[in-house]
């Protein structure tokens, strides 16, 4: 698809600035609230100011979490096309910069979209259940942390101060940890029953749990990060998503560098893969010979344990494509 117009949108908590570029020069700047109702409004006067068509209007935004979400509830309204991009792709496509803000940022943006138009990807309607899933799981994540947070101060203070006052103060937090962990249960009752009502979904939870070593919240990230494993085109791309997958960097004849893994990654999906790594090693019979067998020959474990996150991945994504759960019977005779 050839687009004619390019709107930049530098996306901030409580604004946006805009910028409308042709392809030869910018015909409009402007900052307004980062509301529905503000959104709707600025798009519908560039639409009848400029006389732009829907198809060939492109829209193009940084990444910014929860901040993006009343840009794209009314993209996808209006049926406007909407390019959410990484902020670091965008960074190092620019060239060399001198000076920032928020104005000059989103003519940046877009002259991006004019340069880099053919590699748009456009924003979609997700599937309602993912999106409900997304919500529950990152409110866990935060209740989660917020337990342990107390817990550690349970565990690690009573040898520090008075007795009496640690009893008292172990009491209060008790009462708040009892608080969270029922919120806790709460929502991943909510995230089962939601996964429930999909067929598609809970036969793919049952197969990621009929791996030794994977688990409900790795097998409900993955089904949340995937979008029930249709966004990645083959394991290799989680991988790499992940932060698991290796890779060299060369230069010339001087410059030679060991396979290393990528600091740009999901961090929690890196978390949660080394989890399930850690405990197929010990569970797994499979995972088991190849583990120790690495090592023996002189391999470095954590070397080793990355390879059995990458071995994870593979495995999960060859038995959703398959249809069919793990097989704990099964002996591989090359392993």
């Amino acid at each position: 698809m050839r687009f004619m117009y390019f709107l930049g949108i530098d996306l901030s908590k409580l604004k946006l600035d805009l910028s409308l570029f042709d392809g030869e020069e910018e015909l409009f700047n402007e900052k307004r609230k980062n509301e529905i109702d503000s959104i709707e409004e600025i798009l519908d006067e560039l639409i009848d100011r400029f006389q732009l068509n829907k198809n060939e209007l492109l829209i193009c935004a940084e990444y910014t979490g929860n901040y993006s979400y009343p840009l794209v509830r009314t993209a996808l309204k209006k049926g406007l096309n909407l390019w959410i991009e990484n902020p670091a792709t965008i960074k190092w496509s620019s060239g060399v910069q001198r000076g920032k803000s928020d104005k000059i940022d989103a003519k940046r943006l877009a002259i991006y979209a004019f340069r880099f138009q053919d590699k748009a990807r456009l924003v979609t309607v997700n599937d309602p259940i993912i999106d409900k899933l997304k919500y529950l799981q990152s409110e866990r994540e935060l209740l989660v942390a917020d337990r342990a947070k107390y817990l550690a101060q349970i565990k690690d203070q009573p040898n520090f101060m008075p007795r009496t006052i640690f009893e008292e103060k172990k009491k209060r937090l008790d009462t708040i940890i009892k608080s969270l962990s029922k919120a806790i249960k709460i929502i991943e009752e909510q995230v089962k029953n939601l996964i429930n009502q999909t067929t598609c979904f809970k036969e793919q939870m049952e197969i990621m749990t009929s791996i030794n070593g994977v688990g409900d919240q790795l097998a409900t990230y993955m089904l949340i990060a995937t979008e029930g494993f249709r966004k990645f085109n083959n394991p290799r791309q989680f991988c790499c998503y992940a932060g698991i997958a290796p890779f060299r960097y060369t230069s010339g004849t001087s410059q030679r560098s060991k396979s290393k893994i990528s600091h740009r990654a999901d961090k929690k999906a890196k978390k949660l893969l080394h989890m399930a790594a850690l405990s197929s090693v010990k569970s797994n019979h499979e995972m088991k010979i190849y583990f120790n067998r690495k090592v023996k020959e002189g391999k470095n474990k954590m070397t080793v344990l990355n390879a059995v996150r990458a071995k994870i991945v593979h495995l999960i994504f060859a038995l959703i494509r398959e249809n069919r759960k793990y097989d704990h019977f099964y002996i591989n005779q090359f392993a």
